[in-house]
């Protein structure tokens, strides 16, 4: 389970990366966001790109790490982070996380496909915490 909760960190960091990236403006946007803009995208996606990126995933970072009683051993008592979510938490990640997989995979832009993966493998992980509770 920890395990799972570690490789879905490092990739939602590279998701992170990426999305905050794009929010500074990098070229990227054919990888992106169904990539209809490419080269830097315009303002609306600027933004929500930088709202996931500081936001979404850094959230869901932690609350992978919660589940899989990482943070647990991390900090020290009583642990002000630590809330156990709920399997429903963790489900309904995974749901998303596949759903985008499968919006990544059907891309128009070949550039996104690649991303379909690194989903997928996030939606992985959040459902073998779910399953490990």
């Amino acid at each position: 389970m920890q395990a799972a909760a570690w490789v879905a960190t490092v990739l939602l960091l590279v998701v992170v990366g990426f999305q905050l990236a794009l929010a500074f403006g990098a070229p990227w946007g054919v990888a992106a966001w169904g990539g209809r803009h490419p080269g830097v995208l315009p303002t609306g996606y600027r933004v929500a790109s930088g709202i996931v990126g500081f936001f979404f995933y850094p959230a869901v970072i932690l609350i992978l790490l919660d589940a899989a009683g990482v943070i647990g051993e991390l900090c020290v008592n009583p642990c002000p982070l630590e809330a156990k979510p709920s399997n429903l938490v963790l489900w309904v990640l995974a749901g998303l996380f596949t759903v985008g997989a499968i919006m990544n995979f059907i891309s128009p832009s070949k550039a996104e496909r690649p991303w379909g993966v690194v989903t997928l493998v996030i939606a992985g992980c959040c459902a073998v915490i779910a399953l490990g509770q």
